[in-house]
């Protein structure tokens, strides 16, 4: 299996992205994939994550400025990203689980600063 993300970048503050995976090879089709962010110097935290049947979860962003979202037919997932701020700046890591596996992209850069 592999996850190849996209659609980071600089963005200024107030801004928005969109980031893309998609995942290919040999997929289970009840998995669960989401999004993880690493700031410099912190831990990985997990941003949102969706379920193949579409249940979301956000465990740490009270204030909803980001969307997860999913195409099954395609076994890509997005993260809407609104309203961005400087401590939004991390590398976002797209992961993918299944079964006992879990899998993670190569991570895109996102860059919140005027």
């Amino acid at each position: 299996v592999q996850l190849q993300a996209s659609g980071g970048g600089l963005v200024q503050p107030g801004g928005s992205l969109r980031l893309s995976c998609t995942a290919s090879g040999k997929i289970f089709r009840i998995n669960t994939m989401g999004w993880y962010r690493q700031a410099p110097g912190k831990q990985r935290e997990l941003v949102a994550s969706i379920t193949s049947g579409g249940s979301t979860n956000y465990p740490d962003f009270p204030e909803r400025r980001f969307t997860i979202s999913r195409d099954n037919a395609e076994n890509t997932v997005y993260l809407q990203m609104n309203s961005l701020r400087p401590e939004d700046t991390a590398v976002y890591y797209c992961n993918l689980k299944f079964l006992r596996y879990n899998f993670w992209g190569q991570g895109t850069l996102v860059t919140v600063s005027s």
